[in-house]
């Protein structure tokens, strides 16, 4: 099946913090020189939703209010196939297993085969949804992006050894939240790192995830607050 990648894409992106009790620092990489999206910039590894990501089963599921903040303006169903976007985005990228030691049935997805031969099955009880960000119009490539905070203590593998990472990413490294802001990284890069800094010594889920809206007819800072019209209020309450 052909992609029209010029269509707003669902996405996943993770944002894994280490030491977030002592020194925090977060896992970056630097994209390529020739990518049509964000050439140059650092960030955080992730990639859009694969059409089998939605069957790929896991071992255990999201926390009850991460995947409630997610059903929020969005499709049916879709909080499970970004949970295991960002799993496999992870793996791709940095080669980091978030996973529980498991016997995959067969036959694995080509996508997965890689992970599966590890002896993991993918796991998502530690990611934590804590922004949502819509690229705005006029750009290369669009994407609904959720991002996800898991702790360094969740990753099964070792922490230092990217060996098995896909080349998409470059210069993987693990960068001081005091120090980050140094880097080359896109404007929302920028922004979710202020969330993440103020969520560094909460281990908890956020119960309010920020969400920048921006659709062609506007632009539009909400938050998803699991509460009946929480979208519409919010949204009055940006342009008062």
């Amino acid at each position: 099946m052909t992609i029209d990648k010029s269509q707003i894409r669902n996405a996943a992106t993770v944002i894994v913090l280490r030491d977030r009790h002592t020194s925090p620092r977060i896992l970056m990489g630097q994209r390529g020189a020739k990518a049509v999206f964000m050439p140059n910039k650092f960030v955080f590894p992730g990639g859009a939703v694969d059409t089998d990501d939605a069957d790929i089963p896991l071992i255990a599921p999201l926390p009850d209010t991460c995947a409630t903040r997610l059903a929020e303006d969005a499709g049916r169903n879709l909080a499970h196939a970004l949970a295991v976007a960002a799993i496999r985005e992870l793996w791709e990228e940095t080669g980091l297993i978030l996973g529980q030691q498991g016997q995959w049935a067969e036959p694995v997805p080509q996508d997965w085969s890689t992970f599966a031969a590890t002896g993991h099955l993918p796991d998502a009880a530690a990611l934590q949804f804590v922004f949502r960000a819509i690229t705005p119009p006029g750009r290369p490539r669009r994407f609904d992006a959720r991002f996800f905070l898991v702790d360094a203590d969740a990753i099964a593998s070792d922490l230092d050894d990217f060996d098995a990472a896909c080349d998409e990413l470059s210069h993987l490294q693990w960068v001081s939240l005091a120090q980050a802001r140094a880097f080359d990284m896109p404007f929302i890069t920028e922004v979710v790192l202020a969330e993440v800094e103020a969520r560094a010594h909460d281990p908890n889920p956020p119960t309010s995830v920020p969400f920048f809206k921006n659709t062609d007819e506007e632009s539009l800072f909400l938050r998803l607050r699991g509460e009946h019209n929480a979208l519409l209020n919010t949204a009055k309450d940006a342009r008062d």
